[in-house]
Order: C-alpha cells, then structure tokens, then sequence
C-alpha cells in the first residue's frame, strides 16, 4: 500500500510539474469550469468540440479570451441547438464577459437573473429563442452596453424605465415579443437603431424617438393620430411573422398571402438577375454579392457533412453560411484567384471571405490543400479559419485586417500625399515575411509551396511584422496565373513554382520596400518599367542613393541598412535559381540586420554583406 501510495504521489507531483511548463497555469480555471458546467447541465446540438482537457482559449469553439488569456471576453453560440433555460449560477460567473451571442438556438425560461452580475457587457444577442416573461427591471448595471437584440420571443410587460439611463447603447432590437403598455421616452442621444415592431404598445410614439422610422413601431396598438412620423414607409425590413390579424376578413387575407406570394417570387427572381450580372461584373462596393449556396452548419475539420462549412482547431469564430450570407459584404478587391470580400456579422465580427473562380480541381484536392494551409499555425503566416466547398462555390475564410495590405500601405498611402511606412516598420515587414515564407517552406516534408507571394498579400500583425496569404492557391488553378513583377524567369516556361521561385517573389516585395516602386511601374508618361531590372541598371552605374525611396533618406545612420538589405534583395532575384539562398538562410541575413540595429554594433566580418557579395557580382553580370 505505500509503495501504490508512493508511486501515486510521484505521478501527482510529475503531472503538476510538467503542467506548469506546460503552461496550463495560463488557462482561466475558473471561467474554464462555469463553461463545462453550463454545457453539461443544458441540452445541446453535438456541435461544439469543449473538452477540458483541450485549452479553452485556444481550442474551444465559440470562446474568446483576454489578451493575455487569463479571462473569458466572449461567448458566442449562434444556432448550435442549445435547448431549454440557461443553467443558474454559471455563466454568471463569467464577470468580464463583453459578449454574449446565443442567439437562433431554443433557449427558453425567463430572461437569465444572473446576467446581471456580468458588469461589463457590451454586445447581447439573444434574438430567436423562446424566452418569456418580463424583461429585467434594472438595464442600469450594464452601463457599457451598446447593443441589445431580445426580438423573436416572448417578453412580456412594459419597456423598463431604466433602459434610458444606458448612455452607450446604439442599437436595442425588441420585435416580435409580447411587450405593451406605453412606449417609453428612451431619450438616448447615441441611439442608432430601434425596432419596436409588432408588440401590443399603445399610446403614441414620444417625440425623441420619432427620428426613427415608421416601420420601427408598425404592428402595434398606437392610436393614429401623432402616432407614427409620416416620412417613412410602414414596413420594417427585418420584421419577423406579426400575431395579430384582428379585424381582418378571409377574403383580405387571401388576397393578402397572394400578393405576398408574388411580391417574393419577384424579389427572387430580381435576386438572381443582380447575382449573376455582378458575378460578370467590374468591381466596386457592393453588398451580399456573393450568390447564396447550400444551407450549412458548422463543423469540425473532422466531421464535413456534404455542404458544409468548416472551421480549423483554434478557431474562436461562431458562424455558419447562413450568417455569411446576411452579412453585410463590401468587396475589399477582385485579384488573382477571385473576389475578396469584407462581411461583418451580427455579432460585430469583421471577416474576410476569398470567392475563389475557375479552381479546377476536385473535391478531395481542394480539401487536402484547405487542410494542410489550415493546420499552419505561425505569427507571420494569415491562418485560414474555414473554408465552404460546393459545385458552385469555393469560399476561404481568414480575419480581417483593418489595416490593408502592405502594397495599399506603402502605395495607396503616397497617393493620398502621406507615408505610413517608416525604415523600422519596414524592417519588421521584411524579417515577418521571410520568417512566413521559411516556415511554409517546413510543410509536408518541404513540399509545400506559397507560389503568389505580393505586396498585396502580405498584412501586418499585432506587433507590426509582416505576415502572408494566400498560401498554396496557384496549386488550384489551371493554368496557374502569376502576379505581374513578382514571377520569377523560369516560372514563364517552367510553368512550375519552387522553393526557389518563392524567394525571387520575396527577393521582388524587398525591393519594392527599399525602392517604394511598384513591380511593374510607369516612368514619364507611358513606359512601364520592370523594377528588378531598374534596379540592376542603377547599380550597375554606381551605389547612389537613387535607388532608394526618398521617404527612406530622411532617416539618419540607416545608410549601411539600407545598402545591405539591397545585397539581399538583389540575391533573390538572381536569374539561376540554383544561385538564389534558400528562405531559412535569407532569414538569417535579415535577422542579422536587425539584430544589429537592436545592438548597435555588429562584428567585422559578419554582415550580410559579406554574405551575399558573391550574389551581387552575380546579379550585375547575368
């Protein structure tokens, strides 16, 4: 017994160790704890992959943390079958939570009492479920809530004074419950949105909130006059099947349901005209310019039903087709593979969606590159959060960066007359892409290969280094097309992409960070000029300090940095791959410039100038 007991022990103590370099210690315990309470004693859908032995903030679907991982910020559950009221004393032990997303599930019971222990909410969606009974009499404890969407159930009773006292909010969505009694004065300056449609409210519509449209208070009880501003129409775009008939005859109702019978076949029929006229058309902002595939709900890498959307381990987004489908999308450009698009969904979520065209390929290949893209987890590799597969469609799904691209960043922004880039971001944009592009180079034993590497494909990340997208996407396309400027020599008769052929396109983005030239750019009035062999002449008459952009030089003691990332650049875009560094020894060049700025100082020897001398000679006699 005390050798079980002493061997119990040392299995104890090894596992506490290893768990704390592990770092499980980092994991929000607690919040961890009131999650799996909360699924456990709730009917569900088999949707969600919450295993505690997996981590929470990393792992679980639906579950966003702080930054340092250390509190829960975010639950968000949108249609994956919750069913029946909401466990006590669980997800009120989330304290920080800024959002709440359930809505679309079958949650039923009263309006959950324990919310109001979550002081710092911000974003409530609780829309289409079954909840019933009053709405909670003091809105006052949430005073940094902005938007609050409790439409499609069944609350009853009046609007509670206190919701005037919520000086943040911006949108408040009660339609289609079973509220009455007297519209109350919401005098709320920063209020937005409001739909109050189809409830039994009587009485009229206060002064502050006739700013709104009329359809915002149509289905109600309000009497006629002074009831409704006059300078709206009467239908709300959002509102949900009314209760009430009253006071209807048979006959109306027909003629009713016929008309809008035919009024919906017109608008999709209308639909479709516009999807297909825009899917041939030019670009430009647009909304839900994507055509409407199959429904789909979400899964797991592992689980892919016929239609279905599929997120990646580590994904924290909660959303299926459906919600991509709703939200609003503004097309951010149309590139090599497709149209992009920015879609912001209900819960406030940004995503951006690549509508890929003309893949060529079959199912089972397209599946396998989305998979092996999507288990790339790097810092300066964009990830792939999901991808939807159909006859019709072929979508990727990756985060938005609202900062743009690098390529809009340094020639968007000098076309508006101001610069963003300064030597040391640029820095950053280097070494990130190059670290990217190395790590890429590591998959599937070396076998896997960018092939579209741009200025336009490459973002920055929460530090400032660059990142890249669009990985493996020349692989789908036959024949495959390539980015004017960044396409290395022999890709024009080889046809096929290298390792060697990715370090000529990165070779290609360092120049044009040096020079702030573009690719393929216009001298005078109608010459278009190849920056690679720009550059090639200029040197070859002598190192001036005309090769290099003009917002770089007034920047003082960056000279050597300047002419050394220059060696480098012009290595990887030698004509022979064979005399182009690999990625991994490019990497190396560039940390030891930056290394070297960070010191101060750098040993005699050991720059990358000496490193790539023998390229440059190279470079000046092909």
């Amino acid at each position: 017994m005390c050798k079980k007991l002493g061997l119990l022990f040392t299995f104890s103590t090894a596992f506490m160790i290893g768990s704390m370099f592990l770092g499980v210690g980092a994991e929000p315990v607690a919040d961890k704890q009131a999650l799996l309470d909360f699924i456990r004693n709730i009917d569900h859908a088999n949707l969600l992959n919450w295993d505690e032995t997996f981590s929470v903030c990393k792992s679980w679907i639906g579950v966003t943390c702080n930054t340092d991982q250390s509190r829960v910020v975010a639950l968000q559950l949108p249609r994956v079958g919750l069913n029946g009221p909401i466990p006590t004393d669980t997800l009120s032990r989330l304290s920080v939570l800024e959002t709440v997303n359930l809505m679309s599930n079958n949650i039923t019971g009263p309006f959950p009492y324990g919310f109001s222990e979550l002081k710092n909410l911000v974003y409530l969606y609780l829309q289409h479920n079954k909840f019933s009974g009053p709405l909670p009499s003091d809105f006052t404890v949430w005073y940094n809530l902005k938007v609050a969407n409790l439409s499609n159930n069944y609350f009853n009773g009046s609007i509670p004074l206190s919701v005037s006292n919520l000086t943040q909010l911006t949108s408040l969505a009660l339609a289609n419950n079973l509220l009455s009694g007297e519209i109350r004065d919401l005098d709320i300056p920063s209020l937005q949105e409001l739909d109050l449609s189809n409830n039994n409210f009587s009485g009229v519509v206060p002064e502050s909130l006739q700013r709104f449209p009329s359809w915002a208070f149509s289905g109600n009880n309000l009497e006629s006059a002074h009831a409704l501003p006059h300078s709206f129409p009467a239908q709300s775009p959002n509102a949900g099947p009314t209760r009430k008939t009253k006071g209807l005859t048979e006959p109306a109702l027909l003629g009713i349901t016929i008309g809008a019978c035919v009024m919906g076949f017109s608008v999709i029929a209308l639909f479709m005209i516009v999807c297909c006229c825009r899917k041939g058309g030019t670009g430009g902002q647009t909304t839900k310019s994507y055509k409407k595939p199959a429904s789909a709900k979400k899964e797991s890498p592992k689980s892919q039903d016929k239609n279905s959307v599929v997120f990646f381990e580590g994904c924290n987004l909660a959303f299926d087709l459906e919600d991509l489908l709703r939200a609003s999308a503004e097309v951010l450009g149309k590139g090599t593979f497709g149209t992009v698009y920015r879609a912001a969904l209900e819960d406030a979520t940004a995503v951006v969606v690549k509508r890929l065209k003309e893949v060529t390929v079959g199912k089972r290949e397209f599946e396998q590159l989305m998979e092996a893209v999507g288990r790339i987890h790097h810092d300066n590799v964009c990830a792939l959060r999901a991808y939807y597969y159909s006859k019709e469609e072929k979508l990727m799904v990756y985060d938005y960066y609202k900062q743009g691209s690098v390529y809009a960043m340094l020639h968007g922004n000098r076309e508006k007359g101001s610069v963003s880039l300064d030597w040391d971001s640029r820095l950053r944009i280097a070494i990130g892409v190059a670290r990217g592009i190395a790590h890429i180079h590591t998959q599937q034993g070396g076998k896997l290969i960018h092939g579209n590497i741009k200025a336009s494909n490459i973002f920055l990340n929460s530090q400032g280094y660059g990142c890249v997208s669009d990985i493996g996407m020349t692989t789908l396309m036959s024949p495959a097309p390539r980015a004017t400027g960044y396409r290395a020599p022999e890709v024009t008769y080889t046809r096929k992409m290298t390792p060697a052929s990715d370090v000529y396109s990165f070779g290609v983005v360092l120049l044009e960070l040096l020079t702030g030239k573009s690719p393929i750019h216009v001298i005078g009035s109608e010459e278009f000029v190849n920056l690679v062999r720009w550059v090639n002449s200029v040197v070859r008459e002598e190192w001036t300090g005309e090769v290099f952009d003009v917002e770089l030089l007034r920047y003082a003691n960056i000279e050597e940095e300047l002419v050394e990332m220059l060696q480098i650049g012009m290595a990887c875009v030698v004509k022979v791959p064979d005399q182009r560094p690999t990625m991994a020894e490019v990497v190396i060049m560039v940390e030891e410039i930056c290394n070297g700025l960070s010191t101060g100082s750098r040993s005699e020897g050991s720059t990358p100038t000496a490193l790539v001398a023998t390229e440059i000679t190279t470079t000046l006699s092909l």
